[in-house]
């Protein structure tokens, strides 16, 4: 067969002229998408925007650690701002007189959720306290776990729980200092927070050594990671059914199922032990919980799927907060040898000669509760604050923000705000000596490690007093070395972002028995 180069130059043309045509039309929708953005946006007075690509908006933007980038783009944009991920409008409020004026004029508005297809599936359809939409099911049941399972009160019943454990924490660093070689203080400490917490909730262990922990230790982990992964569905309502094909909706389905499973054999174990004439002892949440739905103390419905819903919010809440607090705090303290030897002083100095730390001790620690201030602000637990929805529209920051809007308050960049806080950068606990600014989430919006106005986490006091008490323990107790060869200025800070933004390599400390 002869070339036939006229038909061959014809047809290339003819391809070349399709792909021309094709890539000046894209351009040019780009444009009107873009024009119609902006028009959109100058008549209805909203927020700055970045400038976004078709489509998916500002989600190329947001990169492998959100609270950075987006506090990038605030220090270009602006402190309030909007940004569409796919078909979800979306602002970005990073600074804290947006959030107190928030907080101050439109709580109420501001207070409705914006659920995932994860928080959906994996909380049993919104019926926990996080995700749960604004209304009268939420008033209920916060009020129901403020009251009966929060309360100063309860906190304070389990605290033979926590010296328990830390006590077993002790005695196992005392055996390994033996050697004198460093230990994995990260993985002792999350098996310590998770023998705590999975006590006061389920009133036994899950023994993270055993074949249950580690069980159930893999869900739950798998679970936390679901709960931030991408989802077509959350940014393209129209192409949420993507997620069942590519399985992740089935991913989700197994991890609620195994984590059911546990939960009703928890709760058949409960309701036996309730039945029986056995004294309990200090009640757990699932013990508390029950005698709440038989006796319908709330005047509401509390169904099984309540429950544990209810239950999988204290879990996964508290599972990582008070080990990945502790963590951050060891790590800050170990790079600063000035300020791990003023803390330590002032620890021991207020014990004393006690065979142990008594929680009437730590309220007189003074500048230990500065470090864990100080640790809380460069290291919130949720750097971004569950996102919020707005339910009218509302005039905010002098721009208006349109009913159905999504909210996210970046508390990592509020925390580091330069006009709130005197090189925010640094870690200077001393900057919260004599200083009121507390971490409510009631009066002082720079400092909101727990979120603020009526979607604040209800578990402070749970959280802070198992933090404090650990790490108080952990300073009287022992000296810390880092591992031989290593400088206090080599070690490695780097993140990784989740639900929570934890230390991304172990921390490994020599522990040495005091005195």
């Amino acid at each position: 067969m002869e070339f036939d180069a006229s038909q061959f130059l014809e047809h290339y043309l003819w391809q070349h002229l399709h792909f021309t045509f094709f890539s000046v039309s894209l351009f040019f929708v780009s444009l009107l998408f873009l024009f119609i953005r902006k028009r959109s946006q100058k008549l209805l007075n909203l927020p700055p925007c970045p400038p976004g690509l078709p489509i998916i908006g500002n989600l190329h933007q947001i990169g492998n650690h959100p609270h950075r980038s987006l506090r990038s783009l605030s220090e270009k944009y602006g402190p309030l701002m909007l940004l569409h991920f796919g078909r979800v409008p979306t602002v970005i409020v990073s600074s804290p007189d947006i959030v107190k004026e928030i907080a101050k004029n439109y709580d109420v508005v501001f207070s409705d959720r914006f659920t995932s297809t994860a928080s959906d599936v994996l909380y049993y359809g919104g019926n926990n306290i996080v995700f749960a939409p604004q209304g009268e099911y939420w008033k209920r049941a916060r009020k129901l776990c403020v009251l009966e399972l929060l309360s100063p009160k309860r906190v304070q019943s389990f605290q033979s729980v926590r010296e328990e454990e830390v006590s077993s924490l002790v005695e196992r660093l005392r055996k390994a200092s033996v050697d004198g070689v460093s230990v994995n203080l990260t993985e002792m400490l999350i098996s310590t927070s998770n023998n705590v917490i999975s006590r006061c909730i389920f009133g036994r262990s899950l023994g993270g050594e055993e074949e249950e922990g580690r069980r159930v230790g893999e869900v739950v982990r798998r679970a936390m990671v679901q709960l931030m992964a991408f989802s077509v569905g959350d940014f393209f309502p129209s192409f949420g059914w993507i997620d069942v094909l590519r399985g992740f909706v089935g991913g989700l389905k197994s991890s609620v199922g195994d984590l059911d499973a546990f939960y009703n054999l928890l709760l058949e174990e409960r309701n036996k032990a309730m039945n029986s004439t056995e004294s309990s002892g200090v009640k757990d949440f699932v013990e508390i919980l029950l005698q709440l739905q038989k006796g319908n103390v709330f005047d509401m419905e509390l169904t099984h799927d309540h429950l544990k819903a209810i239950v999988q919010d204290m879990f996964f809440g508290g599972i990582e907060t008070t080990s990945n607090i502790s963590e951050w705090f060891m790590a800050e303290i170990m790079r600063r040898p000035s300020v791990l030897k003023k803390v330590q002083e002032e620890v021991r100095r207020v014990v004393g000669e006690k065979a142990k730390v008594e929680m009437n001790d730590i309220e007189k620690m003074d500048y230990f509760k500065c470090v864990v201030k100080e640790t809380l602000r460069l290291h919130p637990p949720a750097p971004l604050l569950v996102p919020r929805k707005t339910t009218e529209d509302v005039d905010i920051g002098g721009y208006h923000i349109p009913a159905g809007t999504r909210g996210l308050i970046n508390g990592w960049a509020i925390q580091r705000h330069p006009g709130s806080w005197d090189k925010p950068e640094e870690y200077i606990p001393k900057r919260f000596e004599n200083n009121p600014v507390d971490f409510r989430g009631q009066d002082y919006f720079q400092f909101i490690p727990f979120g603020f106005g009526r979607r604040r986490c209800p578990g402070i006091k749970f959280g802070v007093v198992g933090v404090e008490y650990l790490i108080a323990n952990l300073l009287y107790w022992f000296d810390w070395k880092l591992p031989a060869g290593e400088k206090e200025e080599d070690l490695d800070m780097s993140e990784v972002y989740g639900i929570v933004v934890h230390k991304k390599l172990p921390l490994h400390l020599v522990p040495i028995p005091f005195p």
